[in-house]
């Protein structure tokens, strides 16, 4: 099984592919020096495997590591990550 991690800027999204297949994203909306997320989603039949959790973990580490935005969960799933990630508050804004 070969995953794939990926910044799509041009769509503004993160993906995860596997063996090809598009299987999780996470869209976004860039807001001066901010990055808002907008929408997770994983397609039905691979739900349960933690695929989105591993997109929002690349992108938050990308986010990071690339640029000096904060980040604006619009999306429940990322406002839910952050809870579960209370190490990586210093990434939001409100």
């Amino acid at each position: 099984m070969a995953k794939t991690l990926a910044h799509e800027p041009d769509a503004s999204r993160y993906t995860l592919h596997i063996d090809g297949k598009l299987v999780a994203l996470a869209d976004y909306a860039i807001n001066g020096h901010s990055i808002s997320f907008t929408h997770t989603y994983t397609q039905p039949a691979e739900r349960g495997h933690g695929y989105a959790g591993e997109v929002v973990d690349f992108a938050m580490d990308d986010v990071e590591t690339t640029s000096d935005r904060k980040v604006l969960p619009m999306c429940w799933y990322v406002a839910e990550w952050f809870d579960k990630h209370p190490e990586r508050a210093g990434l939001l804004t409100r």
